[in-house]
């Protein structure tokens, strides 16, 4: 047994009910707090790379996964008159133990929130409680929340360590960080819908159109319809824009008509843009936003994971995937070590860097800097590939993010 007997998690996304799971495997009696008072399967699609369903399915959640997630067959990446620039088999299909999913981010959040019940119990998620402040003791930490919407005190509780996922707008992180102000905005926003559709290539596929100030990118989310012949296509429309929106109208619904102009002509044939975009229920502003990476998580009792810790552009599919490898690493040290300070420690030092490079590397286009790389050394289109980029180039490129993000095939197969 750890010498960690009690945890807090302030926040139940995905990255909190993760870690939940993952110290409840490890002997911590675990506390999730949310600000919400209830929890929905709200939001978009999201992408589970291999490393990431390789600790859900440790945590026994690959039955659930399969029922509700879609495994991604392959990534292509094209230019804005639909050419291809790459293509790359994904998951399983690539030789991966493990699958790569496409899938609702509210769906997954329900998968975990109702494994959290019931393997700690419907008492181990506190709803309606956002955190204030608190006091990082010597013995350890004291949390005080309060019903957002009321202004009423709701409760204090104690634990040995207190894990803040909390989000990019992590009350913790700006306790630690008061002086760090709204996150970065990259110039561009993003515009967020669900399509049902005819498919379109394996009907598994994963498409990235477009260069950086103008892109693109599909795939299909829902195992049922696939069975059916139809396809469930989560989008995301991106277009370079000087001015930030609000924060407080981040997330709204917005009309169509505010970016889809700028892709009336993205018709491939094999993937008909205007037709997706116009046939969308609801289509949901988002500006592409990530802070600079911290110096330091860990202040005595208390660290940061997920998004709290590191967010980062929506790039390479890793957001969430992070925030699972976040919630497994403190899992495997706290099983080792006694002690709780040196624990949150050696966790830090196991995700910082790690996590900052990918930040830092998603500012630079990711992986998908080469369809940047083709926009500007064909920005009239090609007929021949090879004369613009090379498949040593591109395959470099491809490589060189997995190792960044912890996903190449050899290294995790190997584990």
């Amino acid at each position: 047994m750890p010498n960690i007997k009690s945890a807090i998690i302030v926040g139940g996304g995905i990255g909190g009910l993760a870690t939940a799971l993952k110290l409840h495997r490890v002997g911590v009696l675990v506390k999730v707090f949310e600000s919400v008072e209830t929890i929905k399967a709200l939001g978009v699609g999201i992408n589970l790379l291999p490393h990431s369903v390789k600790v859900l399915t440790e945590l026994g959640l690959s039955e659930e996964l399969e029922k509700t997630g879609l495994p991604t067959a392959e990534l292509m990446y094209v230019n804005k008159f639909g050419k291809k620039i790459w293509q790359e088999d994904r998951g399983l299909n690539a030789g991966y133990k493990w699958p790569q999913y496409s899938i609702h981010r509210g769906e997954l959040q329900m998968i975990l929130l109702n494994a959290v019940k019931e393997q700690l119990g419907e008492e181990a998620v506190f709803t309606g409680h956002h955190l204030t402040s608190f006091e990082n003791e010597a013995d350890g930490v004291v949390a005080h929340f309060e019903n957002k919407k009321t202004g009423e005190h709701v409760g204090t509780y104690r634990a040995d360590i207190l894990i803040a996922a909390d989000g990019i707008h992590s009350v913790v992180r700006k306790h630690f960080y008061p002086n760090e102000g709204l996150p970065k905005y990259s110039g561009r926003i993003l515009w967020r819908g669900i399509t049902e559709s005819t498919p379109y290539l394996t009907g598994r596929s994963m498409i990235m159109a477009g260069y950086q100030d103008q892109k693109f990118v599909s795939y299909p989310i829902s195992p049922e319809l696939a069975k059916e012949g139809r396809s469930l296509v989560n989008w995301i429309a991106e277009l370079s824009i000087d001015e930030m929106p609000d924060r407080a109208d981040w997330n709204k619904e917005i009309d169509k008509e505010k970016f889809a102009p700028a892709f009336k002509n993205w018709d491939f044939g094999w993937l008909n843009v205007p037709k997706i975009i116009e046939e969308a229920k609801a289509v949901y502003e988002f500006p592409m936003v990530d802070r600079d990476p911290l110096p330091q998580w860990t202040f005595g009792r208390v660290t940061l994971l997920g998004d709290a810790a590191h967010p980062m552009y929506p790039i390479g599919s890793n957001g969430a995937s992070q925030a699972i490898l976040d919630a497994d690493a403190l899992g495997r040290v706290i099983k080792g070590q006694p002690d709780a300070e040196l624990a949150l420690k050696e966790y830090e030092a196991l995700r910082l860097d790690a996590t900052a490079n990918i930040v830092l590397t998603n500012r630079q286009n990711g992986p998908e800097q080469v369809m940047q790389i083709v926009e500007d050394r064909a920005p009239n289109g090609f007929d021949n590939l090879d004369d613009v980029i090379s498949y040593e180039e591109l395959s470099e490129i491809a490589n060189k993010y997995k190792q960044i993000a912890g996903f190449d095939k050899e290294s995790l197969n190997s584990k």
